[in-house]
C-alpha cells in the first residue's frame, strides 16, 4: 500500500512542479493525475499496491464532503445575500454541461465512416 500512495504522491508533486514552473492556470493535482492516467495507459496495467490505495479512497470518499459543509455553515450569510445569484449560475452551468456533453457524445458517435 505504501508503494501506491507514493506513486500517486509523486504525480500529484510533479503535477505541482509543472503547475509551479510551466502551467500556472491548471491545478497541479490535475496535472498530476494526467501525467498518472499516461504512465498507466503506458504500462497496460495497474499494480496491486496502486489499486489499494485507489479503493481505500474511493469507499471513503464522503469525508471529501465535510469541509464543503464546514464551508456552507461558515459563509451562509454571504449565500444568502447572493441567492439569486448562485441559482442563475449553477443553472446556467448545468445547461451548458449537460449541452456541451450531448454535442460530444453526438460528434463522438457518428464514427469515422458516418
Amino acid at each position: 500500500m505504501i508503494s501506491g500512495l507514493v506513486q500517486i504522491l509523486l504525480f500529484q508533486g510533479l503535477g505541482e512542479l509543472i503547475t509551479h514552473f510551466l502551467l500556472p492556470l491548471i491545478p497541479g493535482p490535475v496535472i498530476g493525475l494526467i501525467l498518472l492516467l499516461a504512465f498507466l495507459a503506458l504500462r497496460r496495467r495497474v499494480d496491486a499496491s496502486l489499486d489499494e490505495v485507489a479503493s481505500t479512497f474511493s469507499q471513503h470518499f464522503g469525508l471529501l464532503f465535510v469541509p464543503a459543509a464546514v464551508g456552507v455553515v461558515m459563509f451562509w450569510p454571504h449565500l444568502k445575500a447572493h441567492a439569486a445569484a448562485i441559482a442563475t449560475a449553477l443553472l446556467v452551468s448545468v445547461i451548458l454541461t449537460v449541452a456541451v456533453t450531448a454535442l460530444v457524445l453526438k460528434g463522438l458517435s457518428r464514427g469515422p465512416g458516418k
